[in-house]
């Protein structure tokens, strides 16, 4: 039966009235109201109250769920809605659709949102599939044929619209009726006949949402172990009952990796991470593909030569051959195979090479075949392809794979009898393998898959990849985040909760979040470290190989600096110096000549020089290991902390900023690194402001640009962070004659010079570095000395001594409001200083300072999240209220206009109530939110107008179902294939409940009206309530919000008691004549047909 356009959307728009959805569904009694941001499952008798209210706005194939996004303090939701889709085949009894239109429609009054026309073109690009069953479930597109011999559990990885299904769970919504879920990836089916029999071929590639993006946003691996572009591929043949699968998966190289800049045609490949800081989620990825897909296989297909336009690719195989060798998965192959080496021009033959590679394990591995009642074999393991992109070499070798295996999966289908039958499959197989390359590509390039075969068509590609890639592929990615991470995108809120609380939790109402933080004290500990910050303008060179290095070392600056310098805290001062530092944040400037040549393409040799040398130097008495290094031009800021401090550090990220030439040289600007260590961010920046003595203003102009411009992911500025550090040449100078301030520096007279530095004065004035710590400067000026002497400038130019060089930093606190922390200090500084190295102009300055960050008890959190969602109330927010003498009025209702007005003016003392249904002999009041419902069915009974009401929660178990709900935003994947028939959990995750990963949990049926003959037509409706203007965002006008908004103490708390308006006229009875509705379809009557689908 063809699908047919069975859901109706209606809307009453009625300002000040509340904004209302009503849909309804073809072949279903109820329907769904939205309204004030509340969702409520209507009876036939509550709709037909209302329907004449509303008009028809919209026919749609399916639901996707709503969509949730913030504007400023407020959230929005748009009802996703499919309007478009065509049949791409059917597989059994369910038929798939790709999805090709939506529409967006906002459950508020009309605004204008861009990021909503992004989504939208994202969901209307042909990559998304669904699957519809008339006759009963559909099938899961999410599971492979082997997955769904063990069960039905959808795969999560490859829901995409799981989030858009959190606010209906939220309202007790029984999602499996009413929405679709939705896979992004390819889908390509085919009928062969053979004889009178006809078999259905398929190619199905599911992409994860674990990390999803585009091809230069996101590469690599993330801290959890997950890749880019990972996606699952099935060649599979099904035959009367009879079924034969076949799997590959392919994922970007596990490390951390990036491709930074404008690339046309190159290959450039940084690695932001070091070798340490990439073991841990390298093998985690290993563990998990082991867990979920069995035995594996790793064919690397990037290239190996270390010369010429692909030096980036061999660097990245070689870190990636090395992680491997030097982890303990050993049991996994590694097979090298330069694709463009060994296929050069095309010539496809040499993949006989790679066969002969990997021949054993597709032997060993199989592939999975049943017959419908006995399964015959299981496959045991999987090929994991990878190139730089995943893309185009990776589709041929996939393609090559598939086809090898084809040959016995036809075999054992015995359908390998006739040479027609073998070639009419091998054509079709490696043209939807073809069409699967183009679609994949699309998704994460832009354009179809370059093939080889056409040289006009691939050069016209590349062409589009560059435009696409570089231009547009942000708003892309944009688009990809706000779907998959929805209202937790970019808000101060979010980034609190990202860092204190683990990532299933994150779709929980915004009150819930902002309760566990504020509560954070109750599930952390605190944990002191040690910071050290160094900074060191070398004058463009790699000085720690100069001979001056005999009698002073780098050592002597980082690790021996306070032998040599007046501590700030004297007392303990061995004790204090015993404590090794557990954070090294070393920057540098002029680490290349600032020539025009360098500034246009700045060299990262000497950079790697310096990594090397300080890994070495900091090393001299306990190992440090590189977390990562950030460069623009001669600005390079570099992270190493101790070993066993690298798997607590995670959300790692860079970010630079040119301020020079009006911003677009990197001559001058700023470099920084972010982490979360434990359950505490902290951002360092190195930083090169304009020289020149009366340059003030250009300098505060530099800062605030770098303060406006750094972000990260997620929408994570500067100040978002809670403690954040500034080093670098910031040039400030001293405003005070030169031969004066020389005669006060031999005089030791420090205090007086320090009264005419312009960066105390600029910062006093409020200019700069607002509520920023700077230690006491003890020390002489760092600039500008003759080289490897200790005679400031002698040159012509005689410039003026001054500090130039400095560190500042700040702890933002979490809460400025809350009590808890109004003792919160920046931390305590152990030595500020310098040190006498003379190989530059500049002489380096270093601080260091013990903070207090936040380590998680994870059990503990737990308990705590569990109390809040049980303090908070139901998120539903609806209590049912019941008359003790159910004495009716002639129209069947106990609630008349006098006692409902007075009730809802009792209830009023409480909390705003935002919607009133009248179901059968009960009134169903929902509040704005669900503390006010927990209070209000507190009181069990009231007494209005001589009326016993009893008041209890429409849903009880909340808590119970929150637990359930977790599962949908939790890893759930079942095992391809595991030896045992025992329960096994694949991730071994502790939190994540078996039967979460069933869906949405099954709800209770709406209410529906008991028949009695002797019983009175009873009252139906809902009631809405004007709704308050909604505030506009704050505008961000101090320079601590970033680009957020200040979070209010009061966001949860009940509002302000209100008096409810004046009940609106009741609907006539249900005796009195009325027009009748439109009669509803039976379930069984015959839709309208679509069209064909186009062949």
């Amino acid at each position: 039966m063809a699908m047919y356009k069975g859901f109706r959307v209606l809307e009453k728009s009625k300002p000040p009235s509340a904004h209302s959805i009503l849909l309804e569904y073809r072949g279903k009694e109820n329907t769904l109201l939205f309204e004030s941001q509340a969702v409520a499952v209507l009876s036939v008798q509550e709709t037909e109250a209302i329907k004449k209210q509303y008009t028809k706005i919209l026919d749609a194939y399916g639901c996707l769920g709503v969509l949730q996004l913030n504007a400023g303090e407020n959230t929005v939701l748009y009802l996703v809605m499919i309007t478009g889709c065509f049949s791409v085949g059917k597989i059994g009894d369910t038929e798939i659709f790709r999805i090709t239109q939506t529409q967006f429609i906002p459950l508020h009054y009309q605004q204008s949102e861009d990021r909503i026309v992004e989504v939208r073109k994202l969901l209307n690009s042909g990559t998304f599939y669904f699957s519809w069953n008339t006759t009963g479930a559909a099938l899961d597109l999410t599971l492979c044929a082997q997955k769904r011999q063990r069960t039905t559990q959808t795969d999560h990885r490859f829901f995409w619209n799981r989030m858009l299904f959190v606010h209906l769970v939220h309202f007790d919504v029984d999602c499996n009726s009413w929405l679709v879920r939705a896979m992004c990836g390819s889908i390509e089916i085919r009928t062969v006949y053979i004889g009178h029999r006809k078999a259905t071929a398929a190619v199905i590639s599911r992409l994860s949402c674990e990390r999803a993006g585009t091809r230069f946003n996101v590469r690599g691996t993330n801290d959890e172990g997950h890749v880019a572009n990972f996606v699952e591929t099935e060649q599979v043949i099904y035959l009367d009952n009879g079924i034969s699968s076949y799997m590959q998966t392919r994922g970007s190289v596990p490390l951390f990796w990036e491709q930074p800049g404008v690339q046309v045609g190159s290959h450039k490949v940084k690695l932001s991470r070091g070798f340490e800081a990439s073991k841990s989620a390298f093998d985690r990825h290993m563990k998990m593909i082991k867990e979920r897909y069995g035995k594996q296989t790793i064919v690397n297909l990037l290239g190996t030569s270390l010369i010429g336009s692909k030096e980036g690719e061999a660097t990245l195989s070689q870190e990636f051959q090395r992680h491997h060798e030097e982890s303990d998965h050993k049991d996994i192959s590694h097979v090298v195979f330069d694709y463009h080496q060994e296929c050069r021009g095309g010539n496809q033959s040499n993949l006989c090479k790679l066969k002969s590679k990997v021949a054993q394990y597709l032997d060993e591995y199989s592939f999975f075949h049943t017959d419908g009642i006995a399964v015959y074999s299981y496959q045991s393991g999987t090929l994991r392809t990878n190139c730089l992109d995943c893309l185009d070499r990776t589709n041929c070798v996939q393609t090559f794979f598939g086809l090898e295996v084809l040959a016995r999966q036809l075999q054992v289908m015995q359908l390998a009898d006739k040479k027609q039958t073998i070639s009419r499959f091998e054509e079709v197989f490696k043209q939807m393998w073809i069409n699967n390359g183009n679609e994949i590509s699309k998704i994460y390039a832009g354009t179809g898959a370059i093939q080889g075969g056409s040289k006009l068509m691939d050069g016209a590609r590349s062409a589009a990849r560059t435009i696409q890639n570089n231009l547009l592929d942000n708003s892309k990615q944009e688009a990809i985040d706000v779907l998959l991470v929805g209202s937790t995108l970019s808000t101060e809120l979010a980034d609190r909760a990202r860092t204190l609380l683990p990532y299933n939790t994150l779709h929980a109402p915004p009150h819930v979040l902002w309760e566990m933080c504020k509560r954070y004290t109750e599930y952390t500990t605190p944990l002191q470290i040690r910071v050290v910050v160094g900074t060191y303008n070398v004058n463009g060179g790699k000085h720690f190989r100069s001979l001056a290095f005999r009698d002073v070392s780098l050592s002597d600056w980082l690790l021996d600096n306070h032998t040599g310098n007046r501590l700030v805290d004297i007392s303990h001062a061995n004790d204090i110096h015993s404590t090794p530092p557990d954070i090294f944040a070393v920057g540098f400037e002029e680490i290349v000549d600032l020539n025009a040549a360098n500034i246009v393409a700045s060299s990262s040799e000497n950079a790697r020089a310096w990594m090397d040398e300080l890994q070495k130097v900091l090393s001299r008495d306990r190992p440090y290991v590189l977390i990562s290094y950030q460069q623009l031009v001669g600005i390079c800021l570099f992270l190493f902390v101790r070993p066993e401090h690298v798997p607590y550090i995670r959300d790692v990220a860079v970010d630079s900023v040119k301020t020079g030439l009006g911003g677009h040289a990197g001559n001058k600007g700023a470099a920084a690194i972010r982490i979360v260590f434990h359950a505490t961010s902290l951002c360092f920046v190195c930083a090169h402001f304009t020289a020149g003595q009366s340059q003030v203003n250009e300098r505060n102009e530099d800062y605030a640009e770098i303060t406006r411009k750094i972000g990260f992911p997620m929408g994570r500025t500067l100040n978002s962070h809670e403690y954040l550090f500034w080093c670098g040449d910031f040039n400030y100078r001293v405003d005070m004659d030169k031969d004066e301030m020389k005669e006060l520096i031999k005089r030791g007279d420090l205090e007086t010079i320090l009264q005419f530095d312009q960066l105390k004065k600029q910062q006093e004035a409020g200019k700069v570095f607002k509520n920023f710590v700077e230690g006491d400067i003890s020390f002489a000026p760092t600039y500008k000395y003759d080289l490897f002497s200790d005679d400031y400038d002698t040159s012509e130019k005689c410039r003026q001594p001054a500090w130039t060089d400095r560190i500042l930093w700040k702890r933002r606190p979490l809460f400025p409001d809350n009590a808890i922390e109004e003792n919160t200090n920046a931390g305590k500084l152990i030595n500020y200083g310098r040190a006498e190295l003379k190989q530059s102009d500049h002489r380096p300055v270093v601080a260091t300072i013990d903070i207090e960050i936040h380590k998680i008890d994870s059990e503990r959190r737990q308990d705590v999240f569990y109390q809040v969602i049980a303090d908070l109330g139901p998120p539903d927010g609806t209590i049912i209220v019941r008359c003790r003498d159910p004495s009716g009025n002639e129209d069947g209702s106990v609630f008349d206009d006098n006692l409902m007005f007075a009730l809802l003016q009792e209830l009023a003392q409480i909390g705003e109530v935002i919607l009133v249904r009248f179901v059968a002999d009960t009134m169903w009041v929902t509040f704005r939110d669900g503390q006010c419902a927990l209070m209000a069915a507190a009181k069990k009974f009231v007494r209005i107008l001589d009326h016993d009401l009893t008041l209890s929660l429409k849903t009880p178990n909340w808590v119970d179902l929150a637990k359930e709900e977790i599962g949908l935003c939790s890893s759930n994947t079942v095992p391809l294939y595991i030896s045992s028939n025992s329960d096994y959990n694949c991730l071994g995750i502790p939190d994540v409940n078996k039967a979460a990963g069933r869906g949405p949990p099954s709800r209770p049926p709406p209410p529906t009206v008991k028949s009695s003959a002797a019983a009175k037509p009873l009252r139906a409706g809902v009631m809405s309530f004007p709704t308050k203007p909604v505030p506009g965002p704050p505008t961000a006008s101090q320079e601590e919000t970033g680009i957020y908004e200040e979070i209010n103490d009061d966001m949860v708390s009940c509002p302000e008691p209100q008096v409810p308006p004046p009940p609106p006229p009741r609907p006539e009875p249900a005796t009195q004549a009325q027009t009748p509705p439109p009669p509803v379809p039976a379930r069984s009557a015959p839709p309208p047909p679509l069209p064909a689908r186009p062949r």
